[in-house]
């Protein structure tokens, strides 16, 4: 059971229990990212084995970050009852045993089904792992941690989208998904048996009114809410751009295989850096400029996809990896630090979550009929129409008054 002394030390950069923390949640976080984000890379494979179009098999995804994003309040309410580490150690153990279970589907819609209470399942991790870090770790080192968070989140992505198109060219479908399940199954295993217990939480029974409470200050709050939609634009056009991005490698003149495209997924070991470095730039010189510049850096990296010759697609595709996952490790960071003064950081998290994957949702969707729409050129006027939205918030919360003090805000 955790603990609830007060005067106990938060973990800091550089001693044991901060590394045993950033180890637990980067596997958890790369879990996370991999069982969500693995059957991106079979989108064309999966419209070609069920006959659906491309919007529709990109509903493989939308199903999972929607009801991901819809059971993200509920589990931090369960998680400020029951305890952070008992709700991560659950979802991720039970969303990897869902992710072995897709493999056995046995049409589309079940598919969907599996992949729908995957999602449930999943929203364990992300809605408590910040509030976690928020409780547990020493403000001074917070940028860090949730940039390692959000770096397993980079790896995890990666790991998973190339695993599954490789598995896929070398079996099908099915053994892409049970693979993927499998390594899941491994991380959560991970972040059970390393993840230190909480000694900062305090377990609070479920009270409906207060929450109700607490989540229309949140919902009011000015600067939480531009956080929020920064999370969701950002989110958007990162999953536009990877779900475009398969047609778009394996359609003319291109025509790459399914590994081969999984393997353009190999730049996401950037993002990992870049949350990392990011976290670490905005403890020190704080959030407001290091939002925006990883925007422009994402934006930069959008124009060059443009561009026909694939090495140019590539390193646009890295600087976009590098923009979204900066800019998101600062704006997460950001809603944990404001929210600490309005009440629950898990409720605050959940909110910012539910905007991030809200947005992957719509992002995908977009993505699909933007295809078949208009091809490469009409994803680039979604994505930067949502990225020129992102910008606009992140400059007006330059200007945005801290709730209690400069290094809080």
């Amino acid at each position: 059971m955790p603990t609830t002394d007060a005067t106990t030390a938060r973990h800091r950069s550089g001693e044991p229990g901060f590394r045993r923390v950033a180890i637990a949640l980067f596997a958890g976080g790369g879990a996370t990212f991999a069982l969500l984000f693995s059957p991106q890379a079979l989108l064309p494979l999966l419209s070609e084995r069920f006959a659906v179009t491309p919007a529709a098999s990109a509903l493989v995804l939308a199903v999972t970050t929607a009801a991901l994003g819809l059971a993200l309040v509920p589990a931090g309410w369960v998680a400020d009852t029951w305890g952070r580490t008992r709700v991560i150690s659950s979802s991720l153990l039970l969303s990897a045993l869902l992710g072995l279970a897709c493999a056995a589907a046995p049409s589309f819609e079940a598919l969907l089904a599996l992949r729908a209470l995957q999602g449930v399942a999943l929203a364990g991790f992300p809605a408590v792992a910040m509030a976690y870090l928020a409780e547990e770790v020493h403000g001074k080192s917070l940028g860090l941690a949730i940039g390692l968070l959000v770096g397993g989140n980079a790896i995890g992505g990666m790991f998973g989208r190339l695993l599954s198109g490789v598995l896929a060219d070398g079996g099908s479908w099915r053994i892409a998904f049970a693979g993927v399940g499998a390594i899941g199954l491994v991380c959560a295993l991970t972040t059970v048996r390393l993840l230190p217990a909480s000694a900062h939480f305090r377990s609070r029974p479920f009270e409906p009114l207060r929450l109700v409470r607490g989540m229309r200050v949140h919902l009011t709050e000015p600067g939480l809410l531009r956080l929020d939609a920064v999370g969701a634009l950002l989110m958007a056009t990162f999953a536009a751009v990877y779900n475009g991005l398969t047609f778009r490698l394996e359609d003319a003149p291109y025509g790459l295989s399914h590994a081969a495209v999984a393997a353009i997924f190999l730049v996401y070991p950037i993002g990992s850096f870049s949350s990392a470095w990011a976290g670490r730039l905005a403890d020190r010189v704080g959030r407001r400029p290091v939002l925006p510049a990883a925007i422009v850096l994402a934006g930069a990296g959008l124009a060059l996809t443009g561009a026909h010759s694939l090495p140019l697609i590539v390193l646009g595709v890295a600087a976009l990896t590098a923009g979204f996952f900066a800019g998101h490790s600062v704006a997460s960071s950001w809603v944990g630090r404001r929210s600490g003064g309005l009440g629950s950081a898990a409720q605050a998290s959940a909110l910012y979550l539910l905007a991030y994957y809200a947005g992957s949702s719509l992002g995908g969707i977009a993505a699909g009929a933007a295809w078949s729409g208009g091809h490469w050129a009409a994803v680039m006027v979604v994505c930067g129409t949502l990225l020129g939205a992102a910008l606009l918030l992140s400059l007006r919360l330059r200007r945005t008054p801290p709730l209690v003090a400069p290094a809080t805000a």
